[in-house]
């Protein structure tokens, strides 16, 4: 996401009163650095509690990724 439609993602969410956390991140360079940024609005402890959420979420789908695509050995 360009620096751009960032400011207008931010600008847009600053208007609602509500609890947001606004994660994005560059194209990895070579070496495999990124720059990576982070933003939130609203309560610390629910922001907090959005991204706790946020990684069951991903490590759920992850976790049933890989399960499907287990190796079975066939007699």
């Amino acid at each position: 996401m360009n620096k751009r439609s960032r400011k207008h993602l931010q600008e847009v969410l600053d208007k609602d009163p509500s609890c947001y956390v606004l994660i994005t991140c560059g194209q990895p360079t070579e070496d495999g650095q990124m720059q990576v940024e982070m933003t939130y609005q609203g309560d610390a402890t629910l922001a907090a509690y959005l991204l706790q959420g946020a990684q069951m979420f991903i490590d759920q789908e992850e976790e049933e990724t890989y399960s499907t695509q287990a190796v079975r050995l066939v007699k």
